[in-house]
């Protein structure tokens, strides 16, 4: 544990400081005030079809769909930030049944004053989890292990934050997480406990960094890094990083690189890693 919490704090320092750099060569401009909104939505599909063929392969049916939502009002003595995002994704092999490949919904809203100082103190509500139910396919049959709202986790956070321009921000904050499950309560249950506990909730600290670097003029890197530790054990950190790269083909194409890592001592002992590539639709709703 500890040698995994060394690497993490490595790793996050790397991070900061390399987003920090980056940050103060951003030329600053004049602040436009008001309400900016967007709204995007991408269908990537895999396909795939064999007849009589000598060399071999199965048929095959990928596909996924994404939405992101960001409404923003930004004003000078004040900004409030919604986010939202939604994933979905099935896949088909030979005759298996489908499968589940992603799913997620994750909500965000953060209030932030600005009262001239060199930090801004904000409030933050975040809360996530899936469309339906997941499945571990290593059992027979395969065994359910999640569900919508199963569990579920909500995260209130007070503190500050910094931000240089739109390529970095970062908070940092006293925090209340709570896990909420139903039927699988080995997210929430404390396995020292005599009763099953089926929510959970932990204060804690929570530091959240964003950052967002212009690769190319048709290209961008997006991360996404949260810390969580709660009281009771401090130096367990709870760590979700992604990183996205998007490089738009053409108005409608673009190629998606996403990159996550994953890590909860209370469901795995070991991190977690996700990755994908997506060639899709992508359609600007707003």
């Amino acid at each position: 544990m500890k040698r995994s919490n060394t690497v993490f704090i490595i790793l996050t320092s790397l991070l900061l400081s390399n987003m920090y750099l980056f940050a103060q060569e951003e030329k600053e401009e004049a602040p436009v005030y008001g309400w900016k909104n967007e709204v995007v939505g991408s269908l990537n599909l895999t396909q795939a079809h064999f007849d009589n063929w000598s060399q071999g392969g199965e048929n095959s049916l990928a596909w996924q769909f994404n939405l992101s939502a960001k409404f923003e009002q930004d004003e000078a003595d004040h900004s409030w930030l919604n986010m939202g995002k939604f994933e979905f994704g099935q896949l088909k092999v030979g005759d298996q049944s489908s499968r589940k490949s992603v799913d997620e919904i994750r909500l965000e809203t953060t209030y932030a004053f600005r009262l001239g100082w060199f930090v801004d103190p904000y409030i933050s509500l975040t809360g996530q989890t899936q469309f339906s139910k997941g499945y571990d396919y290593g059992t027979e049959p395969a065994t359910a292990v999640s569900d919508f709202m199963d569990p579920g986790y909500f995260t209130q956070s007070v503190g500050v934050g910094f931000s240089s321009g739109e390529m970095f921000k970062t908070k940092i904050g006293a925090a209340l997480r709570e896990t909420v499950t139903s039927k699988f309560f080995q997210y929430a249950d404390d396995p020292g406990s005599a009763e099953i506990e089926k929510t959970k909730v932990e204060p804690g600290v929570e530091s959240v960094t964003d950052f967002a670097y212009k690769m190319h003029e048709n290209m961008i890197f997006t991360s996404n890094l949260r810390l969580f530790s709660n009281l009771v054990q401090f130096r367990q950190i709870v760590v979700r990083w992604d990183n996205l790269v998007t490089a738009k083909i053409t108005e409608y194409v673009n190629v998606n690189l996403n990159f996550q890592i994953f890590y909860d001592h209370i469901i795995s002992s070991r991190r977690q890693i996700k990755q994908s590539l997506a060639l899709g639709v992508s359609y600007s709703f707003l």
